[in-house]
C-alpha cells in the first residue's frame, strides 16, 4: 500500500487495530536486569564527549552528559542522534523536569556508566532533592529501542512534578543517499489519540518512527526543532506525584522503519511489550561472547580491554535487509562497510568466535564487488544504501585473498573456499594484468596511505600482494589445482625476494615507503616539508631537505626506493613475516623511534621529541584529519611484527601502550586515534589484540580441514600464569592453560589432533598415547586425547 498523505495514513493506521496497546504489560527495570553484569564508569572530563548504544538494526549516538549535540563530519552535524540505516530517525531526545517554578534539563549528567548491552546517565539535583537516572537499551534484529527514567524523591515531602519529553525527528537519508534517489522531504507528525503515541513520517518517503511512554500522557504538542535540517519536534508531557523517598519510573519505547508504517508500529509494539525478553536475550548473547576466547592473565586492565573489544565488535554489526549485513568500520562517522577495514578486523572476529558477522560481511563485500567491478577487484567503501563511494584501493584485493584463507583455516569448510576462490583468481589476475605496467610484480596504486601522490609502487601493496599469492597457492592446493598452486607459489617466492632487496634502505634501516621516480619523490617531499613545518617538526624538515638535496645531486632515470614519510606501512613486511630476519631486527628497532606512549604514529615525520613521554589528549584540528595521529591499527601491526620475530615482551609493551586508550574517553571502548580522537569505536581494534593474543602469545593455529590444531605458545615473561578458554574452530573448541610448570590443552572434539610445540627442556615423560617428536629447538607433543598436559621437570 502506497501512502501519499496523512489522511490516507490515518485510515491505514486505524485498520491496524492495535487494541492491546491500552493494556500494556508492566515495564521491567533495565538496571535490575544488569545485576552482576560488567560495567565501566566514565570520567568527568569526558562527559561532554560521545557514547554509542547499539543494536544491529539501530543505534544511538549522543554525549555522555545526556545531550545530543550536532556532531560528525561525514554528513556535517548529522552523525549523532538515532540512526536506523539507511535513514536517520532523530537528531536528539530531551527530557525536562518542571519542579515548582524551576525547569531542570537532563542535558548535564553528573556521571555516565557503560554496560555491554545498555548505558546509564545520572543526574543529581541536590537543591531540588531529586536523583535521576536515564537508561537506554537497543534491541537486536529489529528497529526498536527503549529509554527509561528513574526519578527519585530524596526529600521527606511529596513532590508534584511535570516531565516533558521532547523528540526532534530528522528522517533523512544516509551518506550518498542522492545516488540511490533517496531525497529528504519535510517530516510530519501524527498524534494517535486513542493509543497516545506520536507517529512521525517523511512527507513523501515511507520512513517512519513511533514513540510513547508506558503511561498515558497529560499533554502533547508539536514544537520547533533547534536542529539543522527539515525535521520536526514533538512533545509528550506527564504529571508525576512522587512520595518521600520513592522512585517513579517512566519508560519510552521507539520503533521505526524505512519501508512502512506497519513495520514501524510492529517494531514499536515489540520493544514495548517484550522489553524484558529482549534485554534477557541480548544479555545472554553477550555472556556467550564473554566466554568465547576468554582470557585470564595477571594484567587485569589488559584482560578487561580484550573482553570489551569483543563487545565493541558486536556493536559495529549493522544490517539493512535489502542490502546486507556486515561489520561497519567505526562510529560515528564510518557506520557503513569497508573492504580493508573488514579484511583486518574479520581475522580478529574469527579468533574470538564471532564467525556469523564474518560470513555475512564477506558475502556482502564479494557480491557488491562483483556487481560493481566484476573482475575480482574488492571495493573500498560502500554506504548503507548500497552506493559505492570508492570501488577499491589496490591493497584491498590481495588482502581479501588472505582473509579467505585465514577464515578457511578456522572453519575448514571446503564449500566456503570454493565459493570465494573464483573471486580471488580473478582479483589476482586483475592485480598484475592491469596495475603492473612495468611487469616487475609490484602493482601501482594507492594502498593504506591515502596521501595525495602516494600511488606508485607502495610497500604495503607489494607485501600484501606477496602474502595473497602465498595464501592463494595454499588454497589452490586444497582445491586440487596443482598448476595454479605452482604458479602462485613462484610469484610469491619471487615477490618475497624482490621486496627484501628492492624495497630495503640500509641508510634508514627500514623498508621504503614506495618505489617511484625522482619526480614523484620530489613532489612528495615538497608536500611533506610543508606538513612538517606546519606541525613545527624541525627534525623532519631538516631530514626532508637533506633527502631532497641528495636526490638532486644524485639523479636517477629509473624508479628507486624512497624513505620519506616513515609511514607505518613500512612495517608490513614484518607483520606478514616475510622480512629477512636480519633486516627485521633493524627495521623493528627503527620503528621504535616513531612512537609515543599510546603506540605508533601513522606518519613518522609527525613525531617529535615530546612524543616520547607525551600522554595526553590528541589535539585534532577544526577539520577532521589524521595528521599527527597515533592509531591502533599501526600499533597492532607492530605487535604482530614483534611477535613474528620472537619478541613477545616487546609485543606486550605495544599492547600495553594501546590499552592506555581503553576507556580513556568512552568507557568500555577504544578510540580509532589514540587516545581520544576519531571514531569512538573501531572494528579493526580487534585485529590488533585478538591476533597477537590468540594466535601468537597462546600460539593457536588451527587447520580445521585436517582437524589439527597447532599450538606454539610464546608468552611474555610477565604472564607467569595465563589461560585462554573456549577458542572455537569448526566443530571443536580449545582451552589452553599455562603455568610456570605446566602446559595444559583441553579440546571438545576427540577427532581433532593437538600438536603442542614447546622449547626444548626437561619435561616429565608424558603417557604412552602422546607422540613426542624433536624438531630443531622444539619438542612437538601430539595427541588425540581430550586433555593434553605436559609438565616441566623440576630439579630434585
Amino acid at each position: 500500500m502506497k501512502i501519499n498523505n496523512l489522511k490516507t495514513l490515518i485510515l491505514a493506521l486505524l485498520l491496524l487495530n492495535f487494541t492491546a496497546a491500552l493494556c500494556q504489560p508492566s515495564t521491567p527495570l533495565i538496571q535490575e536486569m544488569l545485576t552482576d553484569y560488567p560495567s565501566i564508569a566514565g570520567k568527568d572530563a569526558y562527559l561532554n564527549s560521545a557514547f554509542v548504544e547499539a543494536g544491529n538494526r539501530l543505534y544511538i549516538v549522543g554525549h555522555q552528559n545526556g545531550d545530543f549535540p550536532e556532531l560528525g563530519w561525514h554528513i556535517p552535524g548529522e552523525m549523532g542522534g538515532v540512526w536506523q540505516h539507511p535513514i536517520k530517525l532523530f537528531d536528539g531526545l530531551e527530557a525536562l523536569i518542571i519542579s515548582e517554578t524551576d525547569t531542570l534539563s537532563l542535558k548535564n549528567a553528573t556521571s555516565f556508566t557503560n554496560f555491554p548491552t545498555a548505558s546509564m546517565h545520572t543526574y543529581h539535583f541536590a537543591e531540588k532533592s531529586l536523583d535521576i537516572e536515564r537508561w537506554q537499551f537497543v534491541a537486536d534484529d529489529f528497529a526498536g529501542m527503549a529509554m527509561q527514567y528513574l526519578i527519585k524523591n530524596t526529600s521527606s515531602e511529596t513532590k508534584n512534578l511535570q516531565l516533558n519529553f521532547k523528540a526532534f525527528s530528522d528522517l533523512r537519508p544516509t551518506w550518498l543517499g542522492e545516488r540511490t534517489n533517496m531525497v529528504d522531504y519535510k517530516d510530519e507528525t501524527l498524534y494517535n489519540t486513542n493509543e497516545d503515541y506520536f507517529l512521525i513520517k517523511d512527507s513523501i518517503n515511507p520512513w517512519f518512527v513511533v514513540y510513547n511512554a508506558d503511561r498515558r500522557s497529560n499533554r502533547n504538542q508539536n514544537i520547533l526543532s533547534p536542529y539543522q535540517g527539515i525535521g520536526v519536534g514533538s512533545l509528550l508531557g506527564y504529571d508525576l506525584v512522587i512520595g518521600p523517598g520513592e522512585t517513579e519510573v517512566i519508560t519510552f519505547s521507539f520503533g521505526s522503519s524505512h519501508r512502512s508504517s506497519y513495520e514501524a508500529i510492529t517494531n514499536f509494539r515489540s520493544i514495548q511489550n517484550n522489553l524484558k525478553k529482549e534485554i534477557a536475550e541480548k544479555n545472554s548473547r553477550y555472556r556467550a561472547l564473554q566466554n568465547k576466547s576468554k582470557l585470564t592473565i595477571p594484567d587485569k586492565h589488559l584482560q578487561q580491554t580484550f573482553e570489551w573489544l569483543k563487545y565493541n565488535a558486536t556493536w559495529l554489526v549493522q544490517e539493512v535487509p535489502e542490502i546486507g549485513k556486515g561489520v561497519t568500520a567505526g562510529i560515528p562517522d564510518y557506520p557503513w562497510w569497508f573492504g580493508v577495514d573488514s579484511e583486518y578486523a574479520l581475522k580478529g572476529y574469527m579468533a574470538v568466535g564471532q564467525d556469523e558477522p564474518v560470513y555475512a560481511t564477506i558475502q556482502l563485500l564479494d557480491s557488491v564487488s562483483m556487481a560493481v567491478n566484476g573482475n575480482g577487484k574488492i571495493i573500498h567503501e560502500m554506504s548503507t544504501n548500497g552506493a559505492v563511494f570508492n570501488d577499491g584501493n589496490i591493497n584491498e584485493t590481495p588482502q581479501f585473498a588472505s582473509l579467505i584463507w585465514e577464515v578457511y583455516k578456522w572453519n575448514g569448510d571446503l564449500e566456503f573456499l570454493k565459493k570465494y576462490f573464483p573471486t580471488i583468481k580473478k582479483g589476482l589476475e586483475w592485480l598484475l594484468a592491469k596495475n603492473d605496467s612495468n611487469n616487475n610484480l609490484f602493482p601501482d596504486g594507492f594502498g593504506m596511505m591515502e596521501i595525495h601522490g602516494m600511488d606508485s609502487e607502495m610497500i604495503d601493496v607489494a607485501v600484501y600482494t606477496q602474502k595473497a599469492f602465498d595464501d592463494a597457492a595454499l588454497m589452490a592446493g586444497e582445491l586440487g589445482e596443482r598448476a595454479l598452486l605452482e604458479q602462485y607459489q613462484r610469484l610469491a617466492d619471487s615477490l618475497k625476494t624482490k621486496i627484501n632487496t628492492e624495497f630495503w634502505s640500509e641508510e634508514f634501516g627500514s623498508y621504503a615507503d614506495f618505489i617511484g621516480t625522482d619526480k614523484q619523490a620530489l613532489r612528495l617531499i615538497e608536500d611533506a616539508i610543508i606538513r612538517a613545518d606546519t606541525l613545527k617538526k624541525a627534525w623532519s624538515v631538516q631530514e626532508l631537505k637533506s633527502i631532497k638535496q641528495y636526490i638532486i645531486n644524485n639523479p636517477s632515470d629509473k624508479p628507486r626506493p624512497f624513505v620519506i614519510h616513515h609511514n607505518w606501512v613500512v612495517n608490513t613486511p614484518m607483520e606478514m613475516n616475510i622480512a629477512d630476519s636480519a633486516k627485521a631486527r633493524i627495521a623493528l628497532k627503527t620503528a621504535e623511534k616513531y612512537t609515543n606512549p599510546f603506540g605508533v604514529f601513522v606518519t613518522g615525520i609527525d613525531r617529535d621529541e615530546s612524543s616520547i613521554s607525551q600522554e595526553e589528549s590528541f589535539k585534532g584540528g577544526k577539520v577532521f584529519t589524521y595528521t599527527g595521529a597515533v592509531m591502533t591499527l599501526p600499533t597492532g601491526v607492530q605487535v604482530i611484527a614483534e611477535n613474528n620475530y620472537g619478541n613477545p615482551d616487546k609485543a606486550l609493551e605495544y599492547l600495553k601502550r594501546m590499552s592506555r586508550s581503553f576507556s580513556y574517553a568512552f568507557p568500555g571502548s577504544m578510540y580509532e586515534v589514540s587516545p581520544d580522537y576519531g571514531m569512538i569505536t573501531q572494528a579493526w581494534n580487534l585485529y590488533s589484540f585478538a591476533v597477537p593474543i590468540v594466535q601468537q602469545f597462546f600460539g593457536i593455529q588451527p587447520h580445521a580441514s585436517k582437524k589439527v590444531v597447532n599450538i606454539k605458545p610464546q608468552m611474555p615473561k610477565e604472564w607467569v600464569t595465563a589461560s585462554l578458554e573456549n577458542v572455537e574452530m569448526a566443530d571443536n573448541s580449545i582451552s589452553v592453560h599455562i603455568t610456570q610448570n605446566a602446559y595444559e590443552v583441553v579440546k571438545t572434539n576427540d577427532e581433532w589432533e593437538i600438536k603442542l610445540s614447546l622449547p626444548k627442556m626437561n619435561y616429565v615423560p608424558p603417557k604412552e598415547s602422546i607422540k613426542v617428536e624433536s624438531v630443531g629447538d622444539r619438542i612437538i607433543f601430539s595427541s588425540y586425547d581430550n586433555n593434553l598436559k605436559i609438565l616441566k621437570k623440576t630439579s630434585e
